[in-house]
Formats: structure tokens, C-alpha cells, sequence
């Protein structure tokens, strides 16, 4: 994995080159992919594109024999994505989720001092410094675009803003397909946005808790707590979890990966009390059985909580109170399409040049003075700000401020 991630890194904060293009920028970053691939050497060569097809179990099954530890790791290959972990192309999810580092440590992750809120908002205060605006609760209900060009934006309460370059991190179906004019965008661009694999997968539980649930099965005073805990058993037993979420129905027996950051950030809560983050699969964005309503979102709520408790007698006596979101609410709540974290599969076919759209992985919108940053674009999602990077650059580029 750590020779995956070698391979990939330098990748992620490039420009995707447009293999169809002759433009000099174009061929010199094709040229650059080509020899950064040949310097794997051969073998590793046929190593790495055998890799970023095939499924997590077949790769995990090549160099473990215990179950738990093929389940375990099989974790991050299915975390925010419809796919299972036998399903080709989910061995690159799981490499997606190691590509981070921390203080030079490869795969590891951190904690933001106040939760990940804390994150967005050092990125607001840093834009403010710099003379920027936040503007909150304006949601934008349509891009303006005369003569071509876009050239603002419409608020949900009617006002306009003006300006000469607009930048959504919106994804990109929500960016062309509910705010963009379909007469203002090519035909075979929209059809190949309503393609686009956003699918929801993923649930998410924060709960209050009284005190620390106790987990017979870990040793009193082990740090094993103060990082991920998963209930996973076996590789089969996570594919059953995606099964059910073929059939539209919320995992019998889901994966879960629990998190009490207090343990670490002790600010998040008073003095005793702890908060846990729960992140699930699986949870379908639609319903085998009709709508989402309130009674099956508590339903789904206590088949994640009764899987924890199975791990710890006193975990229901400790809850406060407990936030159940489906992928429908984190849609409504957030504006992610079927509440996808990545903003679309990071399947092969929407990888590098593909993503989000041939021809249209360079950040930059069918529409002039249209650029998307969100995690649609190359190199996808997590904490990483490579989407945001890359586009700044391209629209730096464009107005001649970077060469």
C-alpha cells in the first residue's frame, strides 16, 4: 500500500492532462504520467494496474489468512461507497483512505482540536483575512450565464452577485443539472452528468454519552480505544451488509466504525461526558419499501445501536441522546447528492481524465468563467483540499496570475 501511495501522491495535486488534447501542456503532463509509470520498473508496472482494478478482498485474501484481519482492513475499501469488498475496483478505495499523512507518517490520521467544524472554520477566517466574504444561509438557486459566460450567481431569495469568475464545489450533478440552464450546457454533457455514479451508501450517528462505554472484549486502560473501533467479523460478513443494500434496505448486521474523540479533544463535551461518532454501512438513499419517514430512520438508528451494544453491556444506559442521519437527510442537510461523501464512485471509469466528465477533468465548466472544485473532480474526496488546489491553480492560469 505504502508503493501505491509513492505512485499516486505526486499525482494529486496535478492538473489531469487531456489524453485526446495536442496542447503543449497537455502532452507534457501525459509525458510526465508515462515516466513516472515506467519508473515502477516492470513488475511493478503490471502490479499497480492489476491493483487499481481489482477488489479489497481478492488483494487482502493474497497476503492474509485470518478472517478478522482481512475484515478489519477491508473497512476502508467500502467506507462512503456503493461497492462491497468484493466488488472490482474496491482495493483503490481502500488505498484512497491511506493516501493522507500526518507529520510525515503515511496512512495516518489526525484530530482537528474542536471537531472537523474547527477545520472549515481556520478556512473562513484565513479567506476573511485575505479580504474575503462568507456568506451563510444563501443557498444559490441558479448560475447566471449571458453570452456564454457565467457571470453570477441568483439567491434563493431573488438577489443577484456579480462577478467575473464563479467556482462551484457544489458536485457536479447538483452544480449542472439543478443550477446551471440545460440551453446554456452541451446536450451529450448533461447526459453524461445524469451518468455520473453519485449513490448513496453511507449512514451516520453522533451520540451524546453519559460517560465511556466499557468494551469487555479490550483490555481496561488499552489506547485501542482512543482510535477507530469497527464490529466487523469476517469479509463475509461485510459483503452480506452490502447485499442488503442492493435490496434497499438498511444493513441487518452493518459494518460500523465508532470514534469517542473526547478521549483526545476533551473541549467537545463537559467534564465526563463523551460523544461518539458513528459512521455506517450500509444505508440505501432509497428505500426498497417506500420513503424514508421518521419511524425507519429510528428503525435503522437502533439496528447501528444494537450492534454496539452487543460490544458493551453499558452502551445504551450511557446515551443522552442520539442524531440519526440517513444519506436522504445528509442530502437535505448538507447538499451532497444521495448524501455521497466523495461526490461520485472512485471507481476506475470516474478516476483522473474521467472525472467527472471526459473532456471536462480540468476544472473548468462547458460555461467560460466556470470552474467546479468540489471532491467530483480529480483527485476526489476527503481532508485533503487537492479538488480546491488544483482548480485555484487553473483559474490562476487562466488569468494569467501563474505559469
Amino acid at each position: 500500500m505504502l508503493r501505491h501511495c509513492r505512485f499516486i501522491k505526486p499525482l494529486l495535486l496535478r492538473e489531469p492532462p487531456d489524453p485526446t488534447s495536442f496542447r503543449p501542456r497537455d502532452l507534457q503532463e501525459l509525458l510526465f504520467l508515462g515516466k513516472h509509470f515506467h519508473k515502477l520498473g516492470e513488475a511493478r508496472m503490471y502490479d499497480t494496474m492489476r491493483f487499481f482494478t481489482m477488489s479489497c478482498a481478492d488483494m487482502l485474501e493474497e497476503y492474509f489468512e485470518s478472517e478478522i484481519v482481512k475484515a478489519h482492513l477491508s473497512g476502508s475499501s467500502i467506507i462512503g461507497t456503493a461497492l462491497g469488498p468484493r466488488s472490482p475496483g474496491s482495493a483503490y478505495v481502500l488505498l484512497h483512505h491511506y493516501m493522507g499523512s500526518i507529520d510525515g507518517a503515511v496512512g495516518a490520521w489526525g484530530f482537528a482540536r474542536g471537531g472537523m467544524g474547527a477545520i472549515t472554520q481556520a478556512l473562513a477566517k484565513s479567506f476573511q483575512a485575505s479580504g474575503g466574504t462568507v456568506r451563510a444561509s444563501a443557498p444559490v438557486e441558479q448560475i447566471l450565464v449571458r453570452g456564454g459566460r457565467a457571470t453570477g450567481v441568483v439567491l434563493a431569495g431573488g438577489e443577484e452577485l456579480h462577478a467575473p469568475v464563479v467556482v462551484s464545489n457544489m458536485d457536479v450533478k447538483r452544480t449542472f443539472l439543478e443550477t446551471v440552464a440545460p440551453e446554456h450546457l452541451p446536450p451529450e454533457f448533461v447526459e453524461q452528468v445524469r451518468r455520473f455514479k453519485i449513490r448513496g451508501s453511507s449512514g451516520k450517528l453522533n451520540i451524546a454519552l453519559d460517560g465511556l462505554p466499557h468494551f469487555p472484549a479490550i483490555p481496561q486502560g488499552s489506547p485501542s480505544t482512543r482510535g477507530d473501533m469497527h464490529i466487523t467479523d469476517t469479509l463475509e460478513m461485510v459483503e452480506r451488509a452490502y447485499d442488503d443494500w442492493k435490496e434497499g434496505r438498511w444493513s441487518r448486521e452493518p459494518y460500523v466504525d465508532m470514534l469517542i474523540p473526547t478521549q483526545i479533544d476533551p473541549t467537545m463535551t463537559p467534564d465526563g461526558k463523551h460523544y461518539m461518532s458513528v459512521f455506517v454501512q450500509y444505508c440505501p438513499y432509497k428505500l426498497a419499501d417506500g420513503e424514508w419517514t421518521p419511524e425507519k430512520r429510528q428503525a435503522f438508528g437502533n439496528t447501528v445501536i444494537d450492534a454496539i451494544a452487543r460490544h458493551s453491556p453499558d452502551f445504551k444506559s450511557l446515551i443522552l441522546h442520539a442524531e440519526i442521519r440517513t444519506p436522504k437527510d445528509i442530502e437535505n442537510e448538507v447538499g451532497l447528492t444521495e448524501g455521497n461523501i466523495f461526490q461520485g464512485e472512485l471507481t476506475f471509469d470516474q478516476l483522473l481524465f474521467n472525472r467527472p466528465i471526459p473532456g471536462y477533468a480540468q476544472y473548468r465548466a462547458p460555461v467560460r468563467g466556470m470552474y467546479m472544485c468540489g471532491s467530483s473532480t480529480h483527485p476526489g474526496g476527503g481532508v485533503m483540499g487537492a479538488p480546491g488546489a488544483n482548480s485555484a491553480n487553473a483559474i490562476l492560469r487562466d488569468l494569467g496570475r501563474l505559469q
